[in-house]
């Protein structure tokens, strides 16, 4: 606002014609011969001076300066350049008149200033008489002003730039007082009643770079996944949580890339990990790492294949991917089978950690379904976009149905705002039960520890990919004693 200010007073100003202003003062008096006594008529002058000042835009007086110059401009026009004003308590008459000419406007000035004075002498003559009762003396003579009165740039920048200030900061504050988004770590703990678990910057680079194996290892984005794998390992100490469904509350939050991304990065930890795509309406995650969607979920639950032959290794991880298989009509439906609900628990059975990508919380009931079959659910919100009642009802259906909502990623949050979530992990952890205050906390990048086997996984992530080859016809045949 304050830019938009200065820009539109500026160009105004620039279009804006010059004028010029030629001033004339007269002082008018009392003929102390007529009237008796001096102060009486001195008072009477000044009760007197605003109907001069006021002659002064007189259609007589502009008829008769027309008429002397030879002025193209008509009586309302010529007024309209004419000013004339007395302070309070003063005899002095201040004339001034304005044109884009200063020579011209010091012309006009005098001639009018000189006609003025005749003017009100005339109307101030009694009738039968032929002095007049008040005296008129020009004092000063219409002077020249070489520099323009108008426009007046640097004044026009001034209130232009407090204008938009004050602009700028009333909207900033209405719009935060009409903002009803998730933004504040403590809201969106307070509203879903779980733990801020993460946050996950937006960059320019995700639609062309969208998975953690394109950059890389030390990136903010792989630093922020790298402490979500860390704050998951105090989740449930008495409880192995081996299942986890990602979720939304609606779409468009990042659910997909979620799921995906900590499952490579539970991988680059070396954990055996599968991800599941169930989500059956909008399926993502075969063509988010470029694999084949044909077999999958579905195709298992109506026996056309076991899982050995639906799952898929992505090479670049070593991550297992359970498709979503062909979409069907009945979705929700699906899911509610003791078919889903047994191969779930046998994939679980199989592996370190079982990643399932599932469907937002609002539209439908998927995920509530899912959260009863797995060990949790892990809900991602979008930074300034997911509503606070949207987060809050979602929070509600998981353990409605008797979920366990486990924590909430935070995802696309703006530099300028990263520092809030920089603190509350901080914070979090030193508060954390049982966590060694001796020792520095997670910050930006998590713990110092993590980073150092972030590091020392990613020195092997090129012996384990010319090794993934050899190993993953042995993982399939390990998955496929969960058919049998």
């Amino acid at each position: 606002m304050l830019l938009l200010g200065l820009v539109v007073s500026g160009a105004i100003s620039y279009v804006m014609p010059k004028q010029y202003e030629s001033t004339a003062r007269i002082y008018v008096s009392v003929d102390a011969q007529i009237v008796s006594e001096l102060y009486t008529g001195a008072a009477y002058v000044a009760s007197r001076m605003k109907s001069y000042a006021e002659l002064a835009s007189h259609a007589e007086l502009a008829s008769r300066m027309i008429s002397e110059l030879s002025l193209p401009e008509s009586t309302t026009q010529l007024g309209r350049k004419i000013r004339a004003e007395s302070a309070v308590d003063t005899v002095i008459l201040t004339f001034t008149v304005t044109d884009r000419d200063p020579a011209r406007a010091q012309v006009i000035a005098r001639t009018g200033s000189q006609l003025l004075v005749t003017y009100v002498e005339e109307l101030e003559t009694p009738p039968g008489q032929l002095q007049p009762q008040v005296n008129a003396h020009i004092t000063d003579a219409a002077d020249f002003q070489p520099n323009p009165v108008s426009p007046q740039i640097a004044l026009n920048l001034s209130v232009a730039a407090l204008i938009g200030l004050l602009l700028g900061v009333g909207l900033a504050t209405v719009r935060e007082l009409l903002d009803n988004t998730v933004k504040l770590a403590d809201d969106i703990k307070e509203l879903a009643a779980a733990p801020v678990m993460a946050s996950v910057g937006t960059e320019r680079r995700i639609p062309k770079e969208p998975l953690l194996t394109d950059v890389s290892g030390f990136s903010p984005r792989g630093e922020a996944f790298r402490l979500l794998r860390t704050n998951l390992q105090y989740l449930d100490i008495d409880h192995d949580l081996r299942s986890l469904v990602i979720t939304s509350a609606v779409a468009g939050e990042g659910k997909t890339h979620t799921a995906v991304n900590l499952a490579i990065t539970l991988a680059q930890a070396g954990q055996r990990v599968l991800i599941v795509d169930a989500d059956l309406r909008r399926p993502r995650v075969a063509q988010l790492l470029g694999l084949d969607r044909s077999i999958g979920f579905t195709t298992v639950l109506v026996g056309r294949n076991t899982p050995a032959e639906a799952i898929q290794v992505h090479q670049e991880s070593g991550v297992h991917v359970l498709a979503s298989g062909p979409t069907p009509p009945n979705p929700t439906e699906i899911l509610q089978t003791h078919a889903a609900r047994d191969l779930l628990h046998a994939l679980r059975d199989s592996y370190d950690t079982v990643v399932i990508d599932a469907p937002p919380l609002l539209p439908v009931s998927d995920a509530s379904i899912l959260g009863t079959i797995t060990d949790g659910v892990l809900m991602v919100t979008r930074y300034g976009k997911t509503k606070r009642e949207q987060l809050e009802v979602a929070s509600a259906r998981v353990r409605g149905v008797g979920g366990r909502l486990h924590g909430v990623v935070v995802n696309m949050v703006p530099k300028r705002a990263a520092e809030g979530y920089h603190y509350y992990y901080y914070y979090y952890e030193a508060t954390r039960p049982g966590a060694d205050t001796s020792r520095k906390t997670p910050g930006r990048f998590g713990r110092k520890g993590d980073r150092a086997k972030a590091k020392r996984s990613d020195k092997s992530r090129a012996g384990d990919r010319a090794k993934s080859s050899r190993s993953a016809r042995k993982r399939a045949d390990d998955g496929a004693d969960v058919s049998k």
